[in-house]
């Protein structure tokens, strides 16, 4: 079902003295007649300033970036007439330190500048301006060679240069820099002593220490400024760079049917860490309904014994900030966060914002729900699927200050506990502006917390959740499994305007999502979906237990859905059964730590290979130092041979000379020459990941 605001009675000011509600509601105004549109201040700045880069809908969103990137903005700046421009970006960080840079031109004739930032040292919310005026000095100096070159006295023109000096030197006095206004005080009284040259008084004004003091003190006139600051939101590392370990707690008992509870999780992170990964994501933790509470395999009718879904939140014991008593305590759960801590682990909490029939709200805040003309609560339905289990909340109802708090407040509430990373669901069935809302003041307090959407919907959506402020994104990976599919789509991942803003999660598999590829292809299938994900995407994440254990069995066919989901009932995992697939996804996590041109997407690029059954693609460092060429069989089946393009300026190669090739998951190194590689993958033998050395 669609949600729709009415933003005539959404003041939404009232709910943060900080939010920005330009950003959050469109205004509308009504464009007045030409004859009432008031003229132009002839005074006002000249400078032109268009085409922003990066940029996210003109500014309407954040762009996205982590802790310690660099970041180069360009602009197009430029005027009428032939006077020389000048430029800076004005930069605030979430400390409110305001850091300047200039901007330097792309070339004669472009019109096109750009500025280079250094390193970005803080998360949280920066801003950035750019201001531009006619550079009277540098036009000046423009001006006066031309006409000295010409033959033309330039006597007027040195009394010229004087004034704006002198200009200069009462900015620098005023700014209490002394040895600065002293210093263009003896350039002023040079330009004009004729008893020196004009050759060597046109030598004085090109000196680079002039330059500089007058760019800082010089005259400006009337400055051009952007038509509203833009955001750029740091993030930690963590936001890019990342593997995720899903599993149900109440699975991780040792002993044959038990309800697992946190000590029991806490005794297997040793395992789960020496496999690599950063993050265990755990479904809701919450007590669960018992009205209406499905059974084993989504049956609509539960035994006694049966667990139900985690996502049916909410009991008499309490509801989103209660723990499900049989997982264990919230001191119990606060031993599970340390320890996790201990192994340099997070741990990731799912929020489902919907409630169980047995949820406190519903009797405390029954005005938060739809309320059906029998006087019933809408619980949530797909047509045919109905899910009694579950009622939606009416973000438009009569108090929706109330229940946007009190949601805000579950994520407060487990920040507190030491929660870090929130993987949310269904994001795109509420609204956008409640999630730019929320998640702006969040962020004010709190810029380390990281929101991962999972909303596999509509490709403008998801978009639109990542602008609203979602840190990562599930994608269309799980079904993207063909060769040309996974280059149209991790190029536009990676290359579009998109990577602005929204950061890619590639989970190989969910508690949701058995794709027909893995139930087809069997344990090949599932090593070559393992190191898709691993390379193509900095972070990515595996549905634990089943991944390793190749557990491919649909409830029926055509169905992504798992036989026997831990969604319905709890399972007792042999996790050392003989051929699992832990060896190589500890290797390959290694791979990843080990290998700085795997920490990010932005240097991803695909490889031609004669052979439409491999992908070939590569990742590499800014300075060329780590060089990542990842090659894929994606045919489970048969070996599959081919030429792969190595690109060889790409890795900064010589045509000329021996490179080797090193396959860092077993080990080998080939030696090559050339710009074109054999390759030959088998189901044994399903990819290479190549570090490139020379």
């Amino acid at each position: 079902m669609e949600t729709f605001l009415n933003p005539q009675r959404l003041p939404l000011i009232e709910l943060g003295s900080n939010f920005n509600l330009n950003r959050s509601m469109a205004i509308f105004k009504t464009l007045p007649n030409a004859s009432e549109k008031p003229m132009s201040n002839p005074n006002s700045g000249r400078v032109i300033i268009e085409n922003v880069t990066p940029d996210v809908d003109g500014g309407r969103f954040p762009i996205v970036r982590k802790l310690g990137d660099r970041i180069k903005i360009e602009a197009d700046l430029f005027a009428d007439g032939h006077d020389i421009l000048a430029a800076e970006l004005v930069l605030i960080s979430p400390s409110k330190m305001t850091i300047s840079h200039g901007f330097i031109s792309l070339g004669p004739g472009l019109d096109r500048f750009v500025a280079e930032l250094g390193v970005l040292d803080q998360i949280g919310m920066w801003q950035f301006k750019i201001h531009a005026w006619m550079d009277s000095f540098q036009t000046w100096i423009h001006e006066i060679e031309k006409k000295f070159e010409a033959g033309v006295s330039i006597k007027l023109e040195l009394l010229e240069g004087q004034i704006l000096i002198n200009h200069a030197v009462v900015s620098a006095q005023e700014a209490g820099d002394v040895a600065g206004s002293e210093l263009l005080g003896a350039y002023e009284i040079q330009l004009t002593d004729e008893s020196i040259s004009i050759e060597k008084r046109l030598q004085l004004v090109k000196e680079k220490k002039l330059h500089e003091m007058m760019s800082r003190y010089g005259p400006r006139g009337q400055v051009s400024t952007l038509d509203s600051a833009r955001l750029l939101r740091v993030d930690r590392e963590r936001s890019v760079f990342g593997a995720w370990y899903e599993m149900f707690p109440r699975s991780s008992a040792f002993e044959y049917g038990r309800h697992g509870d946190f000590q029991d999780l806490i005794r297997r992170l040793p395992e789960i860490a020496d496999m690599g990964f950063d993050v265990l994501y755990l479904p809701p933790i919450h007590p669960i309904g018992t009205q209406f509470r499905k059974g084993p395999n989504n049956s609509l009718v539960a035994g006694p014994g049966d667990p139900g879904s985690p996502w049916a939140i909410g009991s008499e014991a309490g509801g989103h900030t209660a723990i499900h008593a049989q997982l264990g305590t919230l001191d119990d759960f606060h031993q599970l966060v340390d320890a996790c801590s201990k192994l340099d682990m997070e741990i990731a909490l799912d929020i489902a914002f919907q409630c169980s029939p047995d949820h406190p709200w519903l009797k405390e805040h029954p005005e938060w729900f739809t309320i059906r003309p029998d006087g019933s609560i809408r619980y949530a339905e797909n047509p045919p699927k109905k899910y009694q289990d579950i009622h939606p909340l009416n973000f438009e109802c009569k108090d929706w200050q109330g229940l946007w708090n009190a949601l805000r407040d579950i994520f407060i509430y487990w920040i507190e506990q030491g929660v870090k990373i929130f993987r949310v669901d269904n994001p795109h069935t509420k609204p956008f502006p409640f999630w730019e809302w929320c998640l702006e003041e969040i962020g004010r307090d709190h810029p380390d917390v990281i929101f991962l959407a999972e909303a596999f919907t509509r490709p403008k959506l998801m978009k639109r959740l990542a602008k609203a402020g979602f840190t990562q994104s599930y994608t269309y990976f799980t079904w993207r499994n063909d060769k040309l599919g996974l280059t149209e789509y991790f190029t536009e991942l990676t290359q579009s305007s998109c990577k602005e803003y929204l950061r890619p999660n590639l989970f190989a598999n969910t508690p949701d999502i058995l794709h027909q590829f893995l139930q087809d292809g069997g344990p090949v299938a599932f090593r070559i979906r393992l190191i898709l994900a691993a390379t193509l995407g900095a972070t990515y994440g595996i549905y634990g237990p089943p991944f390793e254990l190749y557990e491919n069995k649909p409830v029926k066919p055509n169905s992504e859905e798992y036989l026997n989901s831990e969604k319905y009932e709890i399972r007792t995992w042999d996790r050392n059964r003989p051929g699992n697939l832990k060896p190589l996804i500890r290797r390959i996590n290694h791979i990843r730590k080990g290998n700085p041109a795997l920490h990010s997407n932005d240097s991803l690029k695909f490889h031609e290979v004669d052979n439409p059954s491999i992908i070939a693609y590569s990742k590499v460092t800014p300075d060329r130092s780590n060089r990542i060429l990842t090659v894929v069989n994606l045919d489970p089946h048969q070996t599959q041979i081919g030429f792969v393009d190595v690109q060889m300026s790409h890795f900064d190669l010589s045509i000329d000379r021996e490179y080797f090739a090193h396959d860092l998951i077993t080990g080998d190194v080939y030696t090559w020459r050339g710009g074109k590689a054999y390759i030959e993958l088998s189901p044994e033998r399903t990819a290479h990941v190549f570090r490139i050395e020379s």
